[in-house]
């Protein structure tokens, strides 16, 4: 890929992220185009983004794949990887050889090998000296990666962090925590939706996620009030 090709893409990133920035806009919804757009133009297998709740636990809030939301959970369950120190230092993580980490991170590294993944990048979702979680990219092949491109995603991630904070989150902090407890209660109702989805039409969980979407699109709801609609009539019938 090109210098002028990515640059390209990170325009395009940009104004589709920026262009969801509007009043009552969904958190969700774009933090899952970020890690989409992300894993696109960095040329990775994965992406996906850790948030913390309201009891300090990190949980995925979006991810491109049903494998590298799994990777986020082993992550979260064992309290070990690049995923969680990126969050907790405030500072990049890179892994060029995940192999190579089976004595730091031994679970990780492990399950992270098992399901296919060589290498990955943690980046923290950082405004200031706030953290508030982190943009995580997983690839199929050894590192290192392209400076370029740790620098394009550190962008994404502060474009995603000043997506979720804002002016109003700034100003008072519990409209920030409120932001973010909303946006992982959605991620709850989305994944009842997505199993509901996939056991009516009969399909996996990410073609679940997609026709979800597609339907949030064509009604020009919110992905989490689509979702809440789709439970709520599953639980009906």
């Amino acid at each position: 890929m090109t210098r002028r090709t990515r640059e390209e893409q990170l325009a395009e990133a940009f104004v589709s992220l920026a262009d969801t920035l509007v009043a009552d806009y969904d958190v969700v919804e774009l933090l899952h185009t970020l890690v989409v757009r992300s894993a696109e133009i960095l040329g990775v297998a994965d992406a996906g983004i850790l948030l913390p709740a309201d009891d300090g636990n990190l949980e995925v809030i979006a991810s491109t794949s049903e494998r590298s939301h799994l990777i986020g959970l082993l992550q979260l369950s064992s309290g070990e990887g690049p995923c969680v120190d990126a969050y907790a230092t405030g500072h990049q993580v890179s892994v060029d050889d995940i192999a190579a980490t089976s004595l730091r991170w031994p679970r990780f590294a492990a399950r992270a090998g098992s399901l296919g993944y060589r290498s990955m990048y943690a980046l923290p979702m950082r405004l200031r000296d706030r953290t508030i979680g982190s943009l995580n990219l997983f690839s199929d092949e050894l590192g290192p990666a392209d400076p370029r491109d740790m620098a394009a995603a550190q962008a994404l991630a502060d474009v995603a962090t000043i997506g979720i904070l804002q002016e109003r989150a700034l100003r008072e902090a519990d409209v920030a925590r409120d932001q973010l407890q909303h946006a992982l209660n959605s991620r709850v109702i989305i994944e009842q939706a997505k199993g509901v989805i996939a056991h009516t039409d009969g399909v996996d969980m990410e073609e679940a996620f997609r026709l979800l979407r597609a339907r949030a699109r064509n009604s020009g709801q919110m992905l989490s009030i689509v979702a809440h609609d789709v439970v709520e009539s599953a639980r009906r019938s």
